[in-house]
This record gives C-alpha cells, structure tokens and sequence, in this order.
C-alpha cells in the first residue's frame, strides 16, 4: 500500500492518529521502533537540526525536499511535512509538491503567514489575504500527481485577526478542497472545540510543550474532535537537553562517565541502524559474484 494511502485511512480511522514530530532519519528510526505509524517532521525541527537556527523561513524548498526523503527512507512509514508558506507564489507552490511527491511524503501542509514565516507558538506573526492563500491551496492541489497525497491548509489568523477570522478561514480552506485543516495556536479547550465543532472536516492538533495552547493527551484531544494531533518540537527540545548534560559533564570531568546512563550501548546503536544486516547483504553479495565466478570457470575449464 502506498504511503500516501495508508495515511488516509488512518486519519479517517475512528480512532485519532498521534504522530510524534521528527527531526531526522535517525529520530525517525527511533520513533517508528517505538511504535508510531506515521511521524511528522515541521520546520521548526527540521531548521534547528540542520541550521541551528529560528524557524525563520531559512531552508529553502529544495534543502527541505532533500531532507523529507532522507527521513522517508530511514522511516518506513508515512512522514507528514510541511511546506511553510509555499516558497512563494503559486508557481512556487505548484513546484514544491511536486518536489515533496518525489520526496515520498504521504502528506504536505501550507500556511497563511507572511514571508518570511514565524513559528505558530511565536509573536509576530501576520497573515495573507485569505484569496491569496485560497490561489495556493487550489495550486497545491491541481499540482498533485497521487490523488491521495494529503493536502492539508493551516491558518495562523487567530493569533492576529481572532478566533472568528480563523474559523471562517478555515471553512473557506474546506470548501476549496483541503482534506486535513489545522487552525494554530487555540488558547483555551472552548476554542478547540469551536474549531472542531463548527468547521468540521478532519482536523489537526498541534501540541507544543510550553506553547500558547493547553496541553492535553491523545483521549483527551480526541473527545474534542480532532482527526490527529502531532508532537512536532518534543524531539529538538529533548535533544537538546541531553546533549548540554553530556558536553557539561565532559567539559567538567574530562570523561563522559558521569552521563554513561542517559547513552544506549555501542551495539545497540548499531542494531538501531542496522549495521548487521547492512554486513550480511554486504557478504551475500561477493557470495553470489564468488559462486557466480567459480561457475563460469568451471564452464570453461
């Protein structure tokens, strides 16, 4: 079944579909073996991973594309992404999803923020006129080559026009097509279910620890209404509270004993990775040429 396909039906499954957020194809190793079946990889993750730096608008359609299909392969599973504003108008946004089909993403998202983009859960934000965004979101649908590629359409409106601008967004996004809709930043569990009740369509949630919206479970988020939820930050902000534990101590103690017990062991790594499979494809391949060779002269002997 096609990664594209097998998205769909989980999220029109009745039970809610939690992707936890990705960073790269080792994240993404790691969150399949844990027993995700789709993952979500945003710019916030993808531009601090890469960059170092603010989800800021920095990667560009291409830097991105590449880094989906690294992540697709290490996954294995559906890889839900995100195309920020578009790169651009939509010509633009025609050419990035394309670029992310051929990139394997079961699924793409575009924003209505202003170029450059902010992070959802960060001040400053401003919004594009709604016809504008509506001209991308028909773009990225008509560009599409795999019918089941979801196509999904955020809003950022309701951090900087309120909840009543979002919500009529939103509509409009459903009725031009979108099948998965996400409204950024609701402040309170009653404007969740305003967004869920009165838009309707499959919706997503965004859980940021230590954002702007409440932090509940998957139960929880479900009752409410939403298709998904998605953990997209969780892996960066843990990353980078393990690493600063192991540089300190070794900067302190010359040794990296005293963090030994936050590490996996050496082999553990590389089973994660798969360096023993890797080893044996590696020596069935000179056993086929070997025995294919010996064959050949003893044809002609």
């Amino acid at each position: 079944m096609r990664h594209t396909t097998r998205f769909r039906r989980l999220l029109e499954a009745p039970e809610i579909l939690v992707m936890p957020g990705v960073h790269d194809g080792l994240s993404a190793r790691l969150a399949v073996e844990a027993g995700f079946e789709a993952v979500t990889m945003g710019g916030f993750a993808a531009t601090g991973s890469l960059l170092g730096e603010p989800d800021s608008s920095q990667l560009g359609l291409q830097e991105l594309a590449d880094h989906y299909a690294r992540v697709v392969d290490a996954a294995g599973v559906p890889v839900f992404s995100d195309a920020d504003t578009g790169f651009g108008n939509v010509t633009n946004v025609r050419r990035a999803v394309r670029a992310y089909e051929r990139a394997g993403v079961a699924g793409l998202f575009i924003e209505d923020q202003i170029f450059p983009k902010r992070c959802g859960h960060t001040p400053g934000k401003g919004v594009v006129p709604v016809e504008d965004f509506l001209g991308k979101l028909k773009a990225a649908l008509d560009a599409r080559t795999d019918p089941d590629l979801v196509i999904m359409a955020r809003t950022d409106a309701l951090a900087v026009l309120g909840i009543e601008e979002a919500l009529e967004r939103a509509h409009l996004f459903r009725e031009a097509g979108a099948d998965l809709l996400f409204v950024e930043s609701p402040r309170s569990e009653a404007e969740m279910r305003r967004i869920c009740g009165e838009v309707g369509g499959l919706q997503l949630a965004n859980m940021i620890e230590y954002g702007q919206s409440p932090e509940l479970d998957a139960a929880s988020l479900q009752d409410i209404g939403f298709a998904t939820a998605v953990w997209p930050v969780s892996s960066v902000l843990t990353l980078v509270k393990a690493l600063r534990g192991l540089y300190a101590a070794l900067r302190r103690d010359g040794t990296t004993a005293a963090a030994k017990e936050g590490m996996v062991r050496f082999d553990d790594y590389t089973d994660l990775v798969g360096l023993p499979a890797l080893r044996a494809r590696e020596q069935d391949y000179l056993d086929q040429a070997a025995a294919a060779l010996a064959g050949r002269r003893r044809a002609a002997g």
